[in-house]
């Protein structure tokens, strides 16, 4: 009979057999899914261990059969079974859900969204030296403009609030402006970035880099610039240093340091290799995610978790969208919700079964058995459905 994963004294205890819910996706969802699928179910029976899959429902297949593009039912089921797994979901057009993935992170507070990046042996990229990016980022999820508040240029709102912000603080702001607000809180910024040392403290890391833009939004991006810094001394003395603290020499302690966002745009292509853990706000973090997925072969395998570390709560993603003129194809790589997968079964402790999946992926690749996004980029390549390609990987299990 399978168990539902829980949380004991803050520490999840997850069986041999749990339940994981978990949503198809849209668009490719039906082809890159069920490959996935194979193949964590492949490594985990390696280990003596078995998933019991619970469907729940969100976008396109979810409002065909419900008529609600997020049924609170798909909600209670995550909250639940505290883990859980997605494919890409299509976002509704107009009004209403600003984004289904955002809605998800926000309703459930999944206030971390870690997206490790690296390169595979033999996947085709545009730099030089891919091999270089090892960067795990932990971007906000919570706050920044993905929680901004906004209103319309010219509507009696608009107005209304560019008045007032006159009358209270001198702000001179076109009056054919459309303004918005964008909250940062120090509280918000803090569990962020204390995940972030976390991490890098288990994991052997060398550095935290807080990026922010901080010289020009000195009161949300600067702060929480200067929160990161108050945050380490405060909390990781004994294993963490600022840069101001040490003159950039931390001896045997992790270096935590900053950077402004744009200039990290440009150094994480020159000098990738001087990065390590990076906390970010919301948005300096789905820059940077998607611009360090090109650097090692696409998005198509770059891998996404939604993760609250108090509550216990991890939703894992592929981190692409729907492509929905490939749907039914089999064409597509998995690779972005294969790896999301390997991210969740490090979260649940079985790493021996991450492990194996990451072995077999490279083996894969290095056999240059590839979906046609690498196919194309690389001499001698055999091009392989997206079944055909999970099936490869699980023969080099």
């Amino acid at each position: 009979m399978s168990e539902k994963i829980t949380l004991v004294d803050g520490v999840l205890n997850v069986p041999n057999d749990p339940i994981i819910p978990f949503i198809e996706g849209d668009g490719t969802g039906v082809d890159i899914w069920p490959a996935a699928q194979l193949v964590l179910d492949a490594a985990a029976k390696k280990h003596g261990k078995t998933i019991e899959w619970k469907e729940v429902l969100a976008g396109q297949k979810a409002f065909d059969a419900t008529g609600d593009w997020l049924p609170e039912e798909t909600v209670q089921a995550f909250r639940d079974h505290l883990i859980g797994i997605k494919g890409p979901l299509t976002t509704p057009i107009g009004g209403g859900i600003r984004s289904l993935n955002v809605a998800l992170r926000q309703i459930m507070d999944l206030y971390v969204c870690l997206r490790p990046v690296r390169w595979f042996t033999g996947v085709p990229s545009p730099v030089k030296h891919p091999e270089k990016v090892d960067m795990v980022i932990f971007r906000e999820n919570t706050e920044d403009i993905y929680a901004g508040l906004e209103v319309e240029e010219g509507t009696p709102e608009a107005k209304k609030l560019i008045g007032m912000l006159k009358d209270a603080f001198g702000w001179e702001i076109k009056p054919d402006s459309g303004v918005g607000i964008k909250p940062v809180s120090k509280s918000g910024s803090k569990r962020l970035i204390r995940a972030a040392i976390q991490y890098a403290v288990k994991r052997n890391r060398k550095s935290v880099n807080l990026v922010h833009k901080g010289n020009i939004m000195k009161f949300t991006e600067g702060a929480f610039r200067e929160w990161g810094y108050e945050l380490t001394r405060d909390e990781f003395s004994d294993v963490a240093v600022g840069w101001d603290d040490c003159n950039g020499d931390p001896g045997d302690k992790i270096l935590v340091k900053d950077s402004i966002a744009d200039i990290t745009l440009q150094q994480v292509l020159t000098r990738p290799d001087e990065f390590d853990v990076i906390a970010t706000l919301n948005l300096n973090g789905d820059y940077l995610s998607d611009a360090l997925a090109a650097q090692v072969g696409g998005i198509g395998i770059a891998p996404g978790g939604n993760i609250n570390y108090v509550t216990g709560h991890g939703v894992f993603e592929a981190t692409h969208g729907t492509a929905p003129k490939y749907a039914g194809q089999d064409k597509v790589n998995p690779g972005s919700v294969i790896l999301s997968g390997v991210m969740m079964y490090e979260h649940l402790g079985w790493q021996d079964a991450a492990d194996n999946i990451v072995r077999a992926i490279e083996a894969t690749i290095a056999d240059k058995i590839v979906t046609y996004d690498f196919a194309r980029l690389m001499d001698g390549a055999k091009e392989v459905k997206t079944s055909e390609f999970a099936a490869a990987i699980v023969e080099r299990l």
